[in-house]
């Protein structure tokens, strides 16, 4: 695993990309998209909210391929809850498999639970340094650092 600075849409088309999610769908089926990095999917992609909601539905709150190299990674159970290290560390094993099942050589995720979640770095960094290999790219914004 590798920390970078940077914003995360810059990487979009360049590798894959990660966006941390809840696990809450809404009663029209959408999955609650409504901070950080998800709140930027849901204006970038409008379809998203509707098909994450579907995928989380019928194959419960994981990571799931959004196709174009984008994924969805689970940090909480629902968008007011506080981020859930064990759901965090479930996602990395999770991230790791797709990675591998498809080839995947450049993957960036922001901090997971880190941004509009408000868990500390310190407690999330080394869960993922567990899992991530160098293939993952790790990003948070300059002034974040």
């Amino acid at each position: 695993m590798q920390e970078i600075l940077g914003d995360l849409w810059d990487h979009y088309g360049l590798a894959a990309i990660g966006v941390t999610t809840a696990g809450q769908v809404s009663r029209a089926g959408n999955c609650q998209m409504l901070r950080g990095c998800a709140r930027q999917a849901r204006e970038r992609f409008p379809d998203l909210p509707q098909r994450l909601g579907a995928l989380i539905l019928s194959q419960g709150n994981h990571v799931h391929h959004l196709g174009s190299k984008l994924f969805s990674f689970p940090v909480e159970h629902g968008p007011f809850e506080v981020p859930d290290l064990r759901l965090i560390e479930r996602s990395c094993r999770e991230l790791v498999l797709l990675a591998d099942a498809l080839d995947w050589n450049r993957i960036v995720l922001p901090r997971p639970g880190c941004g509009a979640g408000g868990l500390d770095w310190r407690q999330v960094q080394p869960l993922l340094q567990r899992h991530l290999d160098r293939r993952f790219l790790i990003i948070s914004a300059p002034w974040r650092s």
